[in-house]
């Protein structure tokens, strides 16, 4: 084939003809101009022989007026960026090489976007594929509709800019960029006339010219406009108001789901304001901070009016879900991206997901992004904050995505440099969580593969007080507005926690050596514990952030009981008489012993009673269960103030009708005990028992237990029909000292996981009501019992099923390891029962 060119010869002369790869982006004042330099290419093209497309943003009329024998393709960028620009790939990709293509101008995204941003991020992303596909593209861009920073990025990706403009009825054209073609006249404006390209080359030509043309005006974001017509609008009647509130709820939150329509209800035109006004970058703020800002709505309207006063403000800053676009995009990581989605859909490896998971945390932001991030960190000072997932499906009903992403404390100490750079690596974190295996696992398992899924981030002031140069609130936790699973059938359900003193994590994760402590808010001073073994099995160790050394740390309780004001702690911890007497007895002295139990902050500073009204508030709300995080500190007077960090629907299993629990047979019982379960009601056969058996698993060393785990993991992945794991210790532990050291991917295929305790090795069950490890039992449908067999109302007798034949040899072939502390019994005629109401759990033959 000849050489390709503009149609208009002069021009090809000027700028050396058209380069198969070229996208030609032409700055035009009008959509008419475009077209008269359009049409000359569309008909060069086709007298060449040429597939020629029109691809069409489904907004106008295509711009060309003859369409004989062209290709019309409509591509709806309403569906979203994700989709919209995959399936402008799909396109590409299908028609193959040498395709010649007119596009819609890159304007009409706007009004899907509502970014400027978008519009850049979607040109660099799709540019260089139509180049890696030797096309050519005209791409019209109309002047003074987009940014300088939308313009120099477009600038920067294209191969040919040429700017177009008309004067008194004729046409120049100034090329601004021909990618490695040069002469001596080439960037001189031109006359086009007759097919001629005629250089304007004295300087007198040149400055009527200019001077004559519209001085080009910078726009600001697209976004920026949408904001600034919401601020106009305030002050307008209650119609413009209404409109420019759907307008940022649709941009902020999107159109679709639950979470959207509670947003319609709660949140203000001053309140979506207020989110944009600290909002960087442009997109949706995702499913953890809307869930957050929602609460915070319903708490301070006015129909909970009292409760307000008890909540501390909140100054959170939000990373729009765009910017993490914009991070693939800038870094060269789109084509990844892509990649790793569509190995998802088609059930394949996860090959460009775990690259793109190697390769973010060390990607760059741009130049305007740092800006912005540094505007941040000086609103924040040196206070420490974190930084939070918040991904789109995040949080959401039905998937809270529980411990699945990460988020990262930034202690924030050191020079602003140094500052930025710890945040700009928190960020990275957040994002690469994205694509972590966890976080996939979870999405295949739900069906959400396919869903957009783009990491918005949350920036939150850590609450707390410095002490002595530790930074902690006086207490953090977790609590449930309903629960299903009470060790005390006499309670009503009045909503349960979860706290511990000091940062958060430790009520979250059950991944520590430690305990956190469990409140019904029925009756706070009940305990699942025996009253002896509260000191045992108290808190020990408390996560704070120590500005000296600029870290997380985790610091024994003494530590910080020295730095805490007296008449503070005095409302956490109480002294333990009996464990003092029992150590007299034995002729030991020393400190008495103290039990973390929030007596005095539950009690006189009234923490019980507002967790109370603030979850059965929320839940009348939510219309459904809710499940918030928190933390707790004190105002002038003594009472507990609540800082609420995050809430989102709680998951929960219906209880169903009772079936009824037979009476124990004991020579066919495995299992017998009183409270202590979670899962419904229950009668479920059960095909196979799993078990660890605790004394071998105390003899192997620490690899040897790791190595039990991933055996775990391998059965959980093979499993046929109904399986109950049994076990030592705690499940879904990072410690091998406390348990087994598996992951909920680990366990995910079981119907039941049973904890026992072993006191020889000091194994034990963590009531982990509330954790993450919790959430995803509760999502998945896993039944749960922690078996206390030293108390009366337990029977336990694993010699049934170590009675039984091992199959473990023949389910992992080779691994001798594995079927000397695994036992694996098919148990044909074994039914669990369960029932909530009387807290009984029976799991017998017959």
């Amino acid at each position: 084939m000849t050489r390709p060119g503009t149609g208009i010869p002069g021009l090809d002369a000027t700028i050396d003809d058209l380069r198969i790869g070229d996208n030609v982006v032409w700055q035009v004042d009008s959509e008419a101009d475009f077209v008269a330099v359009a049409e000359p290419f569309v008909a060069r093209a086709l007298a060449d022989g040429r597939r020629v497309l029109y691809l069409s943003f489904g907004q106008r009329q295509p711009l060309l007026p003859d369409l004989t024998g062209v290709e019309v393709h409509t591509l709806d960028p309403f569906a979203g960026f994700e989709r919209f620009a995959i399936a402008v790939h799909d396109l590409l990709a299908q028609v193959g090489r040498l395709g010649f293509y007119v596009i819609d101008p890159l304007s009409d995204l706007h009004r899907a976007w509502r970014s400027d941003l978008m519009v850049a991020n979607f040109f660099q992303a799709t540019c260089p594929f139509l180049f890696e596909l030797d096309t050519i593209a005209y791409f019209p861009l109309l002047r003074n509709r987009h940014s300088y920073a939308t313009v120099a990025a477009i600038r920067e990706t294209t191969q040919v800019l040429l700017d177009l403009h008309r004067l008194d009825d004729a046409l120049y054209v100034q090329p601004l960029k021909v990618w490695q073609r040069h002469s001596p006249t080439m960037f001189f404006p031109h006359l086009l006339s007759g097919g001629r390209a005629l250089s304007l080359t004295s300087s007198a030509a040149t400055t009527r010219l200019f001077s004559s043309l519209a001085r080009r005006i910078d726009q600001p974001e697209v976004w920026q406009g949408v904001v600034d017509e919401a601020w106009t609008a305030l002050d307008g009647a209650a119609p413009e108001q209404e409109a420019a509130r759907a307008t940022l709820l649709e941009v902020l939150v999107g159109a679709r789901g639950r979470m959207a329509e509670l947003s319609r209800v709660s949140l203000r035109l001053v309140d979506l304001l207020a989110i944009a006004s600290r909002l960087i970058g442009t997109g949706r703020i995702g499913g953890k901070s809307l869930g957050m800002l929602v609460a915070r709505a319903i708490l301070e309207s006015d129909d909970a009016a009292p409760l307000a006063a008890r909540l501390e403000p909140h100054d959170s800053f939000f990373i729009g879900s765009d910017v993490f676009v914009t991070f693939l995009v800038s870094n060269g990581w789109w084509p990844l991206w892509t990649a790793h989605k569509r190995e998802s859909s088609s059930g394949g490896g996860g090959g460009a997901a775990e690259h793109l998971h190697r390769l973010m945390p060390g990607g760059e932001f741009p130049r305007a992004l740092r800006e912005d991030f540094l505007q941040l960190l000086e609103h924040f000072g040196q206070a420490p904050i974190i930084v939070r997932s918040s991904s789109l499906l995040e949080d959401d009903y039905g998937n809270a995505f529980a411990g699945k992403y990460d988020s990262v404390f930034c202690v924030n100490q050191g020079s602003p440099a140094e500052r930025l750079a710890a945040f700009e690596n928190a960020v990275r974190t957040v994002y690469a969580s994205a694509v972590a295996v966890p976080a996939l696992q979870y999405r295949a398992d739900r069906g959400l593969l396919e869903l957009d899924e783009q990491m918005a981030i949350l920036v939150q002031r850590v609450s707390g007080d410095l002490h002595d140069g530790l930074f902690l609130p006086l207490a953090a936790g977790v609590a449930n507005s309903s629960s299903l699973y009470v060790w005390d059938a006499a309670l009503p359900d009045a909503g349960m926690a979860r706290l511990v003193t000091g940062l958060g994590t430790r009520a979250v994760d059950r991944t520590g050596g430690d305990y956190a402590r469990i409140v019904s808010l029925a009756d706070p001073a009940s305990s699942p514990l025996e009253s002896q073994d509260q000191v045992r099995w108290t808190q020990r160790r408390v996560d704070v952030l120590d500005l000296a050394t600029d870290e997380l740390r985790t610091v024994p309780v003494e530590q910080v009981r020295e730095v805490v004001a007296p008449a503070d702690w005095r409302l956490l911890a109480r002294p333990d008489a009996a464990a003092a007497q029992r150590l007299r007895e034995r002729g030991r002295s020393g400190a008495t012993p103290e039990v973390i139990d929030f007596g005095g902050l539950l009690g006189a500073a009234g923490l019980a009673d507002l967790l109370r009204q603030v979850l059965a508030t929320l839940a009348q709300a939510y219309r459904h269960p809710v499940d918030i995080e928190f933390t707790v500190n004190l105002d002038p007077d003594g009472d507990a103030v609540l800082n609420l960090v995050q809430c989102r629907p709680l998951q929960t299993r219906g209880v169903g009708g009772s079936t009824g629990v037979p009476e124990v047979v004991p020579g066919r019982c495995l299992l017998a005990a009183t409270g202590n379960f979670m899962g419904g009601n229950l009668r479920l056969p059960v095909d196979l028992v799993v078990l660890v058996r605790p004394g071998a698993y105390l003899n192997l060393g620490q690899p040897d237990r790791y190595a039990v785990a991933r055996a775990i993991g391998v059965l959980n992945r093979r499993l046929v029909g109904t399986a109950l794991l049994i076990g030592p210790g705690r499940w879904g532990t990072s410690m091998p000292a406390l348990g087994v050291p598996t992951h909920f991917t680990d366990l995910n295929r079981f119907a039941g996981l049973i904890e026992t305790t072993y006191a020889e090795g000091g194994f034990r069950p963590e009531l982990s009501y509330g954790s993450h490890f919790f959430q995803e039992l509760v999502e998945s449908g896993v039944c749960y019992a922690a078996v206390f067999d030293d108390r009366p109302d337990v029977l336990f007798r694993p010699d049934l099923v170590l009675a039984l034949p091992n199959e473990c040899g023949a389910l992992l072939p080779g691994d001798t390891l594995a079927a000397s502390v695994i036992h694996v019994a098919a148990t044909p005629g074994l039914m669990l029962h369960t029932d909530v109401t009387q807290q009984r759990l029976v799991l017998q033959w017959g």
